[in-house]
């Protein structure tokens, strides 16, 4: 067997149903489409297992026995052409019609019923993605050959000689570097200009600094405290300058022999002994 053939036997299985239900179902009524509340469960025929294969273009919905996976009947789906093959029924969603072919051209249309609502979602999505695949691989196909057919066209171009010749030169304007300080240096900071010196910044002095703080309060039972307290020192002060003889001078003035200058001279000179 040649490589093509083992290309065309080749099969991909696109989902499996271990259990579904056939129906022997009457002839069309009306031409919107069939309806399974016309079937009776006494019109099931069969029960097995349900394959959906993909060779290449063509997909195949094969009914098999579970157990020696014979072929019960098989749906052959031709690319493009799915609503004549499989049909949905007008009122429900788990229930198809097949058009069954026992390949000598001769074909029938039976009831396929599923258990589970998932599994006719299943047997849907799989039906559409086989579609899928079968317009992609037409589109590379089609692109191949129009990649292939360009390809076939293309015009070679003469290599271009761009070295210069002898005597031909290169002007290349350059621009000068700012020094106003607007370059990039100036931007970040980085400049060589000085920069003034910002004046320092005085603070003011806090509340209540300008006046001096209150000294520490006596120790409780001082003498000297209460005697300042009650005029004690007063008394002492006047009683020290009664004592004295040097605090009243006016006396020892008087006794002074007058001096022989001029008054202004003398009353100076005893001013100033007196202080002294």
């Amino acid at each position: 067997m040649s490589f093509e053939d083992e290309e065309e036997s080749f099969e991909h299985t696109l989902l499996v149903v271990r259990e579904v239900s056939v129906y022997k179902i009457p002839p069309r009524s009306t031409s919107g489409g069939y309806k399974c509340g016309e079937w009776l469960q006494s019109d099931k025929i069969w029960t097995g297992r349900l394959r959906v294969v993909s060779c290449k273009d063509r997909c195949e919905i094969r009914l098999e026995d579970p157990n020696s996976s014979e072929l019960f009947a098989a749906c052959f789906v031709p690319p493009g052409q799915r609503e004549t093959s499989v049909e949905t029924v007008l009122d429900s969603s788990r229930y198809f019609v097949l058009k069954i072919e026992d390949g000598t051209g001769k074909h029938a249309f039976v009831g396929l019923g599923f258990a589970e609502r998932n599994e006719a979602f299943d047997f849907n999505v799989a039906l559409s993605d086989h579609d899928k695949y079968v317009k992609r691989e037409s589109d590379n196909d089609a692109a191949g050959s129009t990649a292939s057919g360009d390809d076939s066209h293309i015009e070679v171009d003469p290599v271009v000689n761009h070295r210069l010749k002898e005597g031909e030169t290169i002007r290349i304007n350059v621009k000068p570097k700012p020094t106003s300080g607007t370059g990039m240096l100036s931007a970040a900071g980085l400049s060589g200009a000085a920069k003034p010196k910002s004046p320092a910044l005085s603070l003011a002095p806090p509340p209540g600094s300008g006046k001096l703080r209150s000294p520490l309060p006596p120790p409780p039972n001082d003498p000297v405290a209460a005697r300042i307290s009650s005029g004690g020192v007063k008394q002492d002060n006047a009683s020290r300058k009664k004592s004295d003889p040097l605090s009243d001078l006016s006396q020892i003035e008087k006794n002074l022999p007058p001096a022989t200058g001029s008054g202004s001279s003398t009353k100076t000179n005893a001013v100033g002994w007196a202080a002294f």
